[in-house]
């Protein structure tokens, strides 16, 4: 559908039904079901989520895990290094080589290449540096960072939880738990795959006590998925690249869903955006394409006419107006429907968006 706006995915939501904590409990979310073949929408809770599949179905979770992206920097003088000055934000967005970083950095107008970031620890020693590469449009830079014995483990130290902006708080301790799930393993989001937030380890048992089988892909979320578009039409949309990879067990476990006809069901819309692309490289008829183990990057863009080939079930929280994955949601359930739910939501006041309730598409 390429005469579709991106003002045709807007949709009015009151602020305080966006949630700035995530529930007291881990999968006490509220769940909204929405049955395509009937358009009809039912209200439930997250812990009933087995009730909604059925034994055979194969569960796809995202196990990439989120790193504590957000840096505070001081600005060091070219002439006079040894007299840092003013605090910068530095959003880590992804790597880009060895000890390169793409970053976004507020306030960026006055970080020039060629100048350099000191990055203190909570003591006041400069634990991290970096020289500025490349400048791109709307605060993005190029990061070169000097080689230090373990980068990640500095980042543990002394990053911050990249919570959206959004969530009008600084970050907590807590947030290093709650915003991360619990199957997180490869390191590598700089947000979080949040559909998956609501699992508990026990939900995951009792999944797999039922006869649901569980695979597991990788797609590194980058701050593309969640960028403010800046077009009118959506044939003008285009995402930034995301790095995911399809092990030999998930694609083994895809596969044999696919010959025997069980259902797919894709938590969260970058498992979406991981399947699709890897059955549209693996080409062939849609549904019966075998995906094949690898590594790549995806900038896929799912709107409505989008022709899925293998997911046939969406577990999903509730997306920002006029965003990409409201249009990749309203491509698996259909536009009308999907504002419609959305606007059920908010009428029975469900909490929007990363620490939000969720939304099961069948």
């Amino acid at each position: 559908m390429t005469d579709l706006s991106v003002a045709d995915f807007d949709y009015e939501l009151p602020e305080e039904l966006i949630a700035q904590q995530p529930p007291a409990e881990r999968g006490a979310s509220r769940m909204m079901v929405v049955d395509r073949a009937t358009g009809a929408f039912n209200d439930d809770f997250f812990s009933g989520i087995g009730q909604h599949l059925r034994p055979g179905d194969l569960v796809v979770l995202n196990d990439s895990r989120v790193i504590p992206a957000r840096l505070y920097a001081r600005r060091t003088l070219r002439r006079e290094r040894e007299k840092p000055t003013g605090r910068i934000e530095v959003m880590l967005t992804e790597p880009a080589g060895e000890n390169q970083w793409r970053a976004l950095v507020r306030p960026g107008r006055k970080v020039a290449i060629g100048e350099r970031l000191v990055f203190p620890s909570p003591t006041g020693e400069f634990v991290l540096e970096a020289e500025v590469l490349e400048r791109g449009e709307f605060g993005e830079r190029l990061l070169e960072f000097a080689p230090v014995d373990d980068f990640f483990a500095e980042l543990d130290r002394i990053g911050h939880i990249p919570l959206p902006p959004y969530i009008h708080r600084d970050d907590a301790q807590a947030d290093r738990d709650r915003y991360q799930t619990v199957f997180a393993h490869e390191r590598g989001s700089v947000a979080a795959p949040t559909a998956g937030l609501h699992f508990t380890p026990q939900m995951l048992d009792a999944l797999a006590a039922k006869g649901v089988e569980v695979a597991h892909v990788t797609l590194h979320v980058g701050l593309g998925t969640f960028a403010r578009l800046r077009v009118e039409r959506v044939d003008e949309v285009r995402l930034h690249s995301e790095r995911y990879t399809i092990s030999a067990a998930a694609a083994a476990a895809i596969n044999r869903a696919v010959a025997e006809g069980r259902s797919i069901v894709a938590v969260g819309t970058t498992v979406v955006r991981t399947l699709e692309s890897a059955a549209f490289a693996a080409g062939g008829a849609p549904g019966d394409e075998p995906i094949q183990p690898h590594s790549g990057t995806t900038d896929i863009f799912v709107s409505p006419g989008f022709e899925f080939r293998l997911v046939g079930a969406l577990l999903t929280n509730f997306h920002l107006p006029q965003s990409s994955l409201l249009m990749l949601v309203s491509a698996f359930a259909g536009r009308e429907r999907t504002l419609a739910a959305y606007r059920y939501a908010v009428e029975q006041k469900y909490r929007f968006f990363s620490y939000g309730d969720c939304m099961f598409i069948t």
